[in-house]
């Protein structure tokens, strides 16, 4: 892709200049958002959007929830079907239930920058192909985690190659984008794998026996703690709290959300499930609950199976200036990334195309930026 070209697309993809402190008024509250409050608990519901990424709390940045329902694959490893009727290079519409992003043959994000901030893509069903500027790359999926720290920069490319010619192609996961403190934005990019099979996985039955499993991605929940994140990222001191769990409640189940640091900034998604209620408040399905983390909080499952995803951590508390793909914290930082990207490349792309895929073996690896090579167990 020309350099030209490449910036052209980041500036013209929408994404507005913020400038503020997180907590404050540092992004406009959207018309679809609802608000509801319990007093006595600080409980405070929004209703999430129908698409797009759903609002934060410092130092999470940005969460997206990607749910495809692709259809067979053709020989290209892209959809067999018709593409007509589709915004090809920003297609986000979900027609039949899926979308290409800006991919072309394959589903994804091809080759794009990013510094000063951290991107984790937490994967339930699908695989992803990972490049980069710095030569790793990478196949993950079907319950494995990425954490990549962009620090000074780095180029990647996240493709959805679809392997199944027999069947559906299913893609279910989420990208979370952490914040970095001033003082680690220019540290050297890291990524690191957390396989599945690493990830602890909780289970807590209730009284009556009905269960409900806790994925713990990042923090510790009830002594399982998770896989070591980069040791440049704000979940590296055990001090910020920083916490990414998945959380499945089964029919009929309920379960006590613990205590955490009354320091920190807590918020639990409805992913699925029309049961939820916390403290015996009916939460609808999508939506954010924001509660104080030094309570402790009983939710219970009405329904059938509840999914939810925690989003926990101390703030960060500086000042955010971000554009596109870029996260620092003033407006002359913003403007170096994009004379430092237009100079540099960020290492340079080392791949054929913008958007590669690696092959039809659905074999999990990742060929790390150091060049070592990490597989599953």
């Amino acid at each position: 892709m020309k350099r030209r070209r490449a910036l052209n697309l980041i500036i013209g993809s929408g994404l507005a200049l913020i400038t503020g402190i997180f907590g404050k008024s540092v992004r406009k509250s959207s018309r679809l958002e609802k608000h509801m409050k319990d007093n006595s608990m600080n409980i405070k519901i929004t209703k999430l959007p129908e698409m797009g990424p759903w609002p934060t709390s410092d130092p999470f940045l940005f969460c997206v929830h990607h749910n495809d329902q692709y259809p067979s694959a053709n020989e290209k490893m892209g959809p067999d079907a018709s593409l007509a009727g589709r915004n090809m290079g920003q297609d986000f519409d979900n027609k039949d239930g899926w979308n290409m992003y800006h991919g072309t043959q394959i589903p994804g994000f091809p080759q794009h920058p990013h510094r000063g901030f951290e991107t984790l893509t937490v994967v339930k069903q699908g695989l992803i192909d990972h490049s980069d500027s710095l030569g790793a790359k990478a196949r993950y999926g079907d319950g494995d985690a990425q954490w990549l720290t962009a620090g000074d920069g780095i180029v990647h490319a996240e493709m959805f190659p679809l392997l199944n010619r027999e069947g559906d192609n299913p893609m279910d996961f989420f990208q979370i984008w952490i914040n970095l403190p001033a003082a680690h934005k220019r540290v050297d990019p890291h990524f690191a794998m957390f396989w599945d099979n690493q990830i602890p996985k909780y289970t807590h039955s209730d009284e009556a026996g009905k269960k409900t499993e806790v994925t713990v991605v990042a923090g510790t929940y009830q002594g399982n703690s998770a896989p070591k994140p980069p040791p440049n990222s704000w979940a590296a001191n055990p001090e910020n709290d920083l916490a990414v769990w998945v959380i499945k409640i089964s029919a009929g189940a309920n379960w006590a959300l613990p205590v955490a640091s009354s320091s920190s900034l807590r918020s639990v998604y409805v992913v699925k499930g029309s049961g939820a209620e916390f403290q015996g408040q009916a939460v609808p399905e999508k939506s954010r609950v924001e509660l104080d983390a030094d309570q402790e909080i009983s939710i219970n499952n009405t329904g059938e199976e509840l999914e939810l995803l925690l989003l926990q951590g101390r703030p960060i508390s500086e000042p955010v200036a971000q554009y596109g793909p870029f996260v620092m914290n003033t407006s002359a930082e913003i403007r170096e990334a994009f004379n430092d990207y237009s100079r540099t490349q960020f290492g340079g792309w080392k791949w054929a195309d913008s958007g590669p895929v690696h092959g039809k073996d659905p074999k999990r690896f990742a060929q790390l930026i150091d060049g070592s090579i990490d597989e599953p167990a």
